[in-house]
C-alpha cells in the first residue's frame, strides 16, 4: 500500500465470513471512526486522537463482511478537496468503494475526477454516528466507486435507524434491495435553466451531449426555472460556517487534541491552541461562522428561511418531472486547493452545492456512460428526498446499456 495515499494502513485480513459485501473492500477517511484506529479528520485539532467506538456505517459494513483497507487522506474536516487521496484510491484499484465525506459535493466531484459514480444518499437515512464532520445538518457519508453494483450494495449494508444519530429520518426509508425494480417510472427529467448558464462553450456542448444521450434512451427533457437557484451558494457559505463555528467549540484542547506545550494560564492555553489547531481555510470558516453566532445571529435565521424555501421549490419541481439533470465541471487541482480562499473553493463546487443544502439524493455519472468519455463536464442526476431507489434503478438501466 502507498503511504503517499494512505495515512492508516488495516494490517488485519479481510474477514472469512460470509455476506452480502464478502470480497469487497473500502477506504475510509480518517474522520471515520473505527475502534482503535488514528482518526485526526485531517486537522492538528485532533492529533493523537483514538476512538473507542466505531461509526455506525462502518460497523455495519463489516457486519456484512466487508472490509475496510484502511484510512485515506483528506482534507480538514473534509471541507473541500485538497490534498485529498480517495480519487487515486480508486484509480489505483486499491478498494472498491471509497466512502468521502461529502459537504459540498466532493464525493461527486472525485467520481468526474476518476471517471466512476459518485453518490450523495438522502439526508438522514445513513447514521452519522462516528462522523467526525463540520457542517451536521449538510454533510453525509459519499460513495464513489466504478461499479454502481457495489454502491447499491454497500447502501444496502448502512442505511437503517440508529438511536444514536438525532438528525436520522422516521419513517419509511429507500430500500435498497428492490433497485432495478422501478426502471421504467423515469419518463422525464428536468434542467434547471439557471444551473446551466455560468458554464462555457465547451461544457455547454459536453452536457447537451449528455442530455442528447439520455434522450436515446427514452427520457423527455424537460426545461425548468428556478430564479432563487443563486441563493444555494449563499445558504449553503452562511449556515455551513455557522454550523461549523459551532461544531469546533469541543477542539479546545482540554479533553483531547492538540494542546500548545506551554501556556501562562488556561485561558491562554485554549486561545493559543485553537489557534494553532486548524488550517488557513477552516479557520477563516470558523471567524465567518462565529460572527453570524454570536454578532449576526438574524442572517443565519433568514439563511435557514431562504433554505426551507429552496427545498419547497426544488420538491415542487417533483410534480413536474422525475429527476433533475445538472453539469458538474471537473474540478481543476488548483480550484481545491486548501490553501486558497473560501471564495476559490465555493467557486470550485458552486455547481454541486444545491443537494447538500436541500438533503436530496444525487449521483455523478460517469462520461464513459456517453461512450466516448473525456469530456471536462459530468452529468449530475438528483431525485426527490428519499427517492433513492427511483434514481439508482434509472442509473442502473444507463449502466445496462453501456
Amino acid at each position: 500500500m502507498d503511504s503517499r495515499i494512505f495515512s492508516y494502513i488495516n494490517s488485519a485480513s479481510p474477514s472469512s465470513m460470509d455476506g452480502p459485501l464478502a470480497g469487497k473492500s473500502f477506504v475510509i477517511q480518517p474522520n471515520m471512526s473505527v475502534r482503535d484506529w488514528p482518526t485526526n479528520a485531517g486537522s492538528k485539532a485532533l492529533e493523537g486522537f483514538i476512538p473507542l467506538e466505531t461509526a455506525t456505517a462502518i460497523e455495519r459494513i463489516q457486519t456484512k463482511a466487508g472490509h475496510i483497507v484502511g484510512s485515506t487522506l483528506m482534507p480538514e474536516f473534509g471541507f473541500g478537496l485538497h490534498a485529498d487521496t480517495a480519487a487515486e484510491a480508486i484509480s489505483g484499484r486499491h478498494c472498491d468503494v471509497a466512502l468521502v465525506t461529502d459537504l459540498m459535493g466532493e464525493s461527486r466531484s472525485i467520481a468526474c475526477k476518476t471517471d466512476a459514480f459518485g453518490f450523495k444518499p438522502s439526508y438522514g437515512i445513513v447514521s452519522r454516528f462516528g462522523l467526525i464532520g463540520l457542517v451536521p445538518s449538510m454533510e453525509a457519508f459519499g460513495l464513489v466507486s466504478t461499479s454502481l453494483p457495489d454502491i447499491i450494495c454497500a447502501l444496502e449494508a448502512m442505511v437503517g435507524p440508529d438511536d444514536r444519530d438525532t438528525s436520522m429520518v422516521e419513517g419509511d426509508i429507500p430500500d435498497f434491495s428492490q433497485v432495478g425494480s422501478t426502471r421504467d417510472r423515469v419518463q422525464r427529467i428536468g434542467v434547471i435553466r439557471e444551473s446551466v448558464a455560468p458554464l462555457s462553450g465547451e461544457e455547454t456542448k459536453d452536457f447537451n451531449e449528455s442530455l442528447k444521450y439520455l434522450e436515446g434512451m427514452g427520457a423527455q427533457i424537460e426545461d425548468v426555472s428556478m430564479p432563487d437557484y443563486r441563493l444555494f451558494r449563499l445558504v449553503h457559505n452562511l449556515v455551513g460556517a455557522t454550523e461549523a463555528s459551532s461544531s469546533a467549540g469541543k477542539y479546545d484542547g482540554v479533553r483531547y487534541g492538540h494542546r500548545v506545550a506551554e501556556s501562562g494560564n488556561w485561558n491562554e492555553m485554549y486561545i493559543k491552541s485553537r489557534a494553532e489547531s486548524f488550517g488557513v481555510l477552516v479557520k477563516s470558516y470558523l471567524f465567518q461562522g462565529a460572527y453570524f453566532q454570536f454578532e449576526k445571529f438574524s442572517a443565519f435565521q433568514d439563511a435557514c428561511r431562504i433554505r426551507r424555501r429552496l427545498v419547497e421549490q426544488m420538491d415542487a419541481f417533483f410534480d413536474q418531472v422525475d429527476l433533475i439533470a445538472s453539469p458538474l465541471p471537473k474540478i481543476k487541482t488548483s480550484e481545491s486547493t486548501g490553501s486558497g480562499t473560501l471564495k476559490e473553493v465555493y467557486d470550485a463546487f458552486e455547481r454541486s452545492l444545491s443537494p447538500n443544502v436541500t438533503g436530496q439524493p444525487c449521483l455523478c455519472v460517469p462520461g464513459s456512460l456517453r461512450r466516448g468519455g473525456g469530456q471536462q463536464v459530468s452529468i449530475q442526476l438528483s431525485g426527490r428526498f428519499l427517492d433513492d431507489e427511483r434514481l439508482l434503478s434509472y442509473a442502473s438501466l444507463l449502466t445496462a446499456e453501456m
